[in-house]
């Protein structure tokens, strides 16, 4: 029968990670799927497109940008070109330099209607927060720019986290930090990362004892654990309160290369390391 040929959006979205919006936009904007119509007007894809979408994330993986995905996919050349990732990253370093929220939110709405979290994270985001750590070694601004941009970061990603978690179900993942810096935007990277792929989660966004955490593990029963380490670290602390927690354990943040020898010697069962939110997204789901 047909209908056991064709999918609907978002079972589509279910099988490839992109969410209904970026498809349809994907589809309008940049004619890179074609999908069939009910009598109601309702998309419905042949299983090839799942892999046409599949073929589509390669490329932006690999650094294309959407509007050259097309020409891409028919060519098929062995190199990636540069997408157009560096000049959004000025615009958002521009938007952040003259303290414009309403710039800022119109970048990134506009790339995260065209882009899947993991890819935005990888080409856009994380390379934003490394230029954004140059330029506040020196700027005269810096701190007035950081603030500005940490309330707003905060902001944007905690509010897709919260629509995401309202519609997910099952055993969530806990965030937690170990770092007394007052704000870290990775681990919002992480809570966004996760959500959008379908990982509900809860954040402890402040740092609290080992035996805090412990008894947030006992109550939430969650089915990872997932800390961000600072810069220095209490290593036999940090054992004796990883001892007390079952269960999958990720560890990471910018810094963690820094830790990575102790945290192996600790010898626990289900601890892995990361150094990106992507490559925690990874981890979980393997």
């Amino acid at each position: 029968m047909q209908s056991e040929t064709l999918l609907p959006i978002g079972e589509l979205a279910r099988r490839t990670g992109v969410n209904p919006v970026t498809l349809r936009a994907w589809e309008r904007r940049y004619g890179l799927l074609k999908p069939q119509r009910t009598p109601k007007g309702h998309r419905l894809y042949p299983l090839e497109q799942v892999e046409r979408v599949q073929a589509i994330l390669s490329w932006l993986e690999r650094g294309a940008s959407v509007g050259q995905v097309r020409e891409l996919l028919e060519r098929a050349p062995s190199n990636a070109p540069k997408g157009d990732w560096q000049p959004r990253e000025h615009a958002l370093v521009d938007a952040i330099g003259s303290l414009s929220q309403r710039a800022l939110d119109q970048q990134l709405n506009q790339a995260m209607a065209l882009y899947p979290a993991i890819t935005l994270c990888e080409q856009l985001l994380l390379p934003l927060l490394q230029s954004l750590a140059r330029r506040w070694q020196s700027h005269f601004n810096a701190r007035l720019e950081q603030a500005f941009f940490h309330a707003w970061l905060r902001s944007k990603l905690g509010a897709r986290v919260y629509h995401d978690n309202q519609q997910l179900q099952g055993a969530a993942v806990l965030l937690a930090v170990d770092s007394e810096r007052s704000f870290d935007a990775q681990l919002w990277l992480c809570a966004w990362l996760l959500t959008s792929s379908g990982y509900p989660v809860e954040i402890l966004e402040q740092p609290v004892s080992g035996a805090q955490l412990i008894r947030a593990v006992n109550q939430l029963q969650p089915r990872a654990l997932l800390l961000q380490l600072g810069p220095r670290i209490d290593a036999p602390q940090l054992e004796r309160t990883l001892q007390g927690i079952p269960g999958l354990k990720l560890l990471g943040g910018e810094t963690v290369s820094l830790h990575e020898a102790q945290l192996h010697a600790f010898g626990l069962a289900e601890l892995y390391v990361f150094d990106t939110p992507q490559a925690a997204l990874r981890l979980l789901q393997q």
